[in-house]
């Protein structure tokens, strides 16, 4: 039987109709039920040719186990990021802010009034490779719901303060300081052998290429750009290929 991602327009949201998980799209109806029901909420993002995703999706949410403890404790929610980039944009800063880095597919755990405590990438069905796995990590979170909610809220809080700051100074000028720091935490991260930032699994993250192409133009920096160009140049020899866009923009234009 399908789910209610069988109603959606979406190609990404309708390979995920037939999964057990019972599927919410982004909207006030899932919200609802989580608040009257006292879940929390799991939100995951993805989109159509997005590699991790569908590996996520095959390991995990057609898993009838994993399913099974998804739909009791929790209102699962399936978000298109190319049909709701405003919603990705702001998980997307959550993750961003508690891991120093990002990537699809998004996975989000929240409070019902949209509070969230957990943001990651993919997730392994079980604890794997060093890394978490979903079903041990959905009964962690959900024993602390229920035991320990006070911390969760906190982290919630914590969280929404957090980015609410961030916005806030975003309207102001960046100040140097901030972007030094930022340009060093990339430079730290950064892989020189293989290029992009952080360790396997990676995933394309036009923003960091930007930034350092603009700050390298702004400071005349030449190790900056020489980061994002031995990016861009093993994704192209790794079989990702970026085309310029019609109005000149995107990362392969920002690299003329």
């Amino acid at each position: 039987m399908s789910n209610r991602l069988a109603l959606e327009r979406s190609p990404y949201l309708l390979q995920h109709k037939d999964n057990p998980v019972d599927w919410y799209p982004w909207g006030e109806a899932a919200f609802e039920k989580a608040r009257r029901e006292d879940k929390p909420v799991f939100l995951s993002i993805g989109y159509a040719t997005c590699h991790w995703c569908h590996v996520m999706a095959r390991e995990s949410f057609e898993n009838p186990q994993i399913a099974a403890v998804l739909n009791r404790d929790y209102v699962p929610v399936k978000v298109d990021r190319e049909e709701r980039p405003d919603v990705d944009s702001v998980y997307m800063e959550v993750c961003t802010a508690l891991n120093g880095s990002g990537g699809w597919p998004l996975t989000v755990v929240m409070t019902p009034e949209g509070r969230p405590f957990f943001a990651g990438t993919y997730l392994p069905p079980v604890n794997r490779g060093g890394r978490v796995g979903l079903l041990p990590l959905l009964g962690a979170l959900a024993d602390r719901w229920r035991h320990d909610r006070a911390s969760l809220m906190k982290t919630g809080a914590e969280i929404t303060d957090y980015l609410r700051r961030e916005a806030a100074s975003a309207e102001s000028k960046a100040e140097e300081a901030m972007l030094h720091k930022a340009a060093e935490q990339l430079a730290a991260s950064f892989d020189k052998e293989y290029g992009g930032f952080g360790v396997s699994p990676k995933f394309p993250a036009p923003q960091n290429l930007l930034f350092l192409l603009r700050l390298s133009k702004l400071r005349g920096d030449k190790s900056l750009r020489q980061m994002a160009e031995f990016t861009m140049q093993q994704m192209y020899r790794g079989g990702i290929f970026v085309l310029p866009l019609q109005h000149g923009s995107g990362v392969a234009r920002a690299a003329l």
